[in-house]
């Protein structure tokens, strides 16, 4: 083949002499692709195009469904047949090392065989016996319908009709026989199909085919119920080789290690009781792998230990269930609710399982805790909504981090404290030592007096643990020393608060042993985490027992389990065999809020609510000491104490033992034991006013 080239310039215009001249090169068309090329092409496209495929899986799934479904019905056939599942059911028991359930399972296999000997004797004689029947039953038949035959004929006067009756059964009969030759072809054509139909819809429920020739949202496990085979697999894939093999060796395939799978709320709940040699540790920390075996993400899965001994229970929620918002609380709906703080419940939220999570705050000191901006302060306040519609409740409140979330209870609280500053930590200090004074004054109160709630409140607690400000005696408002101010108020409303309805209510976040001392921890009755971060914060929010018990604040998803809390407490109804419940709590704004405490207002004939606390005058408490004591050489410390407390109920009634001697001490006049008791000396005191005023010192106290 070649080219044809041509020259182009201009006629008139010679070409320069360093320039080449235009070259044009004409290429002949290519010739045509052959026809069987081409139509490999489209055979290739067609058989790769996403409708080829997904016609080609249906195919295979369908007939597989067929196929797979007769195995089915033979293994179900042959199982009804014989005793093959009764052999399986004692493996599995010897496996699981439950020998009262294989002997059980033994005596049920004796009694099958011994009733399948019984029937097949009988076929022996069946035969015989049948021939018997038919020819007895055949002439009672004859015999019957003559004699009715003979009742028409003397009723009608002819002799015929004595066989009337006989020749109409004989037709009938002979209709009988003819509908079964006209019914008998179609039927033998349309059976196959019709048992072809049967194993097909039994083939499809069980799913059986492969993976890869099963539907999008099947294969994908979006939605996939959760039945005893899929929860089997899931553990046998779980990484654990002493439960695998026992799975394995159990002759049906440990389906006798799960109890009943019951409906529970948004998912489903199943008892697994573990083969011998399997710890219940060794699938809790398996959470993410038996979720994803599952089809389920982590936190759809939840692991609790019941009272059955080497039994985990399973709850298991329905794909994107949790993600779903729960209704809105019943302090927003029922705007006639009331509450009753020693009989009544809070409405909380929800549990796992759908129900109203409701808690009792009787008696009860509460700590609340989790990470910033999970939901912690809509939780505490949604509890102190309710309880304000009690109108004998009493509240205190301390909110450090004063941004208005507890606005709301202004003129409803006797004290309201707003702000993060270490000033705002000293007036709530104050504010819960005042707390600790009430408290002392009841209970020297006369046996069998009744006294109103009292709630201490303080939401974003770990402010006040961690202040470093001290006060004019050198005693710090924050830390977690015996010191400590605000630590051992917290203490002594713990102690002996609850006898005398004055209690404590915290929130705080990150637990650590620096922001949310230990003692103070175990003392809160009802313990509740919002999402953390590591399990060791876990156990300080809900202590060692709830988290060994499967609880797992840390397990939760920041950010995406906004609300969702773990509680550990006797004040809510918490399943038998579980040390915690998941509760998904009512989500309550602040517009909301605000028209519930309007309500709470209106019960009540008005409340002054102070936002400082108003100090007390300064006392020379070294001074008032020394007065009390008077002539006597030595007086016992309980007796200083009593007389100081009739000598200004407001400034030493709350004092203790402590309180004394940190004042005589940092004076030089330190108590000593005299008989046995301990005494304060008149002279040390003297000695001791006298070195503080010849050297110019001044003491004041708050």
């Amino acid at each position: 083949m070649s080219e044809n080239v041509v020259h182009l310039h201009k006629p008139t215009d010679p070409p320069a002499p360093d320039t080449a001249p235009t070259v044009l090169t004409v290429v002949p068309d290519a010739p045509p692709v052959p026809l069987w090329v081409r139509s490999g092409h489209a055979v290739k496209t067609a058989a790769t195009h996403e409708s080829t495929r997904a016609a080609m899986r249906a195919a295979a799934r369908h007939s597989l469904y067929t196929l797979n479904g007769g195995r089915i019905m033979a293994r179900r056939t042959w199982d009804g047949r014989t005793g093959s599942r009764y052999e399986r059911m004692i493996r599995a028991a010897e496996a699981a090392g439950n020998l009262e359930a294989a002997e059980e399972w033994e005596e049920r296999l004796q009694r099958f065989r011994a009733a399948r000997h019984h029937r097949r004797m009988d076929l022996l004689h069946s035969p015989v016996e049948a021939a018997k029947g038919v020819a007895v039953g055949a002439g009672m038949s004859v015999g019957v319908l003559v004699a009715l035959g003979v009742v028409m004929a003397l009723n009608t006067g002819h002799v015929a009709d004595v066989i009337t009756p006989l020749t109409a059964t004989i037709d009938f009969i002979a209709l009988l026989i003819r509908i079964v030759q006209v019914v008998w072809g179609p039927a033998l054509t349309i059976g196959p199909f019709l048992a072809l139909l049967a194993l097909w819809s039994v083939g499809r429920k069980q799913h059986a085919a492969p993976a890869w020739a099963l539907p999008a949202n099947v294969r994908n496990g979006e939605g996939e119920p959760i039945t005893p085979s899929i929860v089997v697999k899931a553990l046998r894939d779980l990484g654990v080789p002493a439960l695998a093999r026992a799975i394995k060796e159990m002759g049906d395939a440990g389906a006798s290690m799960l109890g009943p799978i019951r409906i529970a709320g948004c998912g489903v709940e199943v008892d697994v009781t573990l083969p011998s040699g399997v710890s219940t540790n060794e699938v809790q920390g398996k959470r993410r792998k038996l979720a994803e075996n599952l089809t389920r993400h982590e936190h759809e899965v939840f692991i609790t230990i019941p009272q059955a001994a080497r039994t985990v229970r399973l709850w298991v929620a329905d794909s994107g269930a949790l993600d779903e918002p729960i209704g809105p609380s019943p302090l927003v709906t029922d705007d006639t609710m009331t509450a009753d703080y020693a009989k009544g419940r809070a409405p909380w939220g929800q549990d796992l399982r759908g129900d109203a999570a409701a808690l009792s705050l009787y008696q009860r000191h509460l700590l609340i805790t989790g990470l910033s901006n999970q939901g912690k302060t809509v939780a505490l306040r949604s509890l102190a909504l309710w309880l304000a519609l009690d109108r004998s409740v009493q509240f205190l409140m301390g909110d450090l981090k004063g941004v208005g979330d507890w606005a709301m209870f202004d003129g409803l609280a006797t004290t309201l404290i707003q702000g993060p500053t270490d000033e705002h930590v000293i007036q709530v200090t104050e504010m819960v030592e005042g707390a600790v004074s009430e408290m002392n004054r009841r209970i020297q109160a006369p046996p069998g007096t009744v006294f109103p709630p009292l709630i201490v409140l303080v939401d974003e607690a770990q402010v006040a643990f961690m202040c470093p400000a001290k006060d004019a005696e050198k005693r710090p408002y924050g830390g977690s020393k015996a010191n400590s101010r605000y630590f051992m108020a917290v203490r002594k409303i713990h102690n002996q608060g609850r006898a005398v309805n004055v209690l404590m209510w915290q929130g705080t976040q990150d637990p650590t042993n620096e922001n949310l001392p230990k003692l103070v921890r175990e003392g809160a009755h009802t313990r509740a985490s919002l999402a953390l971060g590591t399990e060791s914060q876990a156990r300080m929010a809900l202590g060692d027992k709830a988290v060994d018990g499967g609880a797992a604040p840390n397990l939760l998803r920041p950010g995406l389990d906004r609300g969702t809390l773990v509680v550990a407490s006797d004040g809510v109804t918490i399943p038998a065999g579980q040390s915690s419940i998941t509760v998904r709590t009512h989500y309550i704004d602040d517009d909301a809020a605000e028209a519930i405490t309007d309500r709470a207002k209106a019960l009540r004939d008005g409340v002054t609510t102070l936002h400082a606390i108003e100090r007390e005058e300064e006392h020379d408490r070294l001074a008032d000491i020394a007065a009390v004591v008077g002539d006597a050489p030595r007086v016992r410390t309980k007796d200083v104490l009593a007389r100081l407390a009739t000598r200004n109920p407001d400034a030493y009634g709350g004092w203790s033992f402590l309180d004394l001697k940190r004042v005589l001490d940092d004076a030089g006049a330190e108590p000593y034991k005299s008989d046995g008791v301990m005494v304060v000396a008149r002279d040390r005191i003297a000695r001791a006013l006298a070195n503080r005023d010849g050297g110019g010192s001044a003491s004041a106290a708050g």
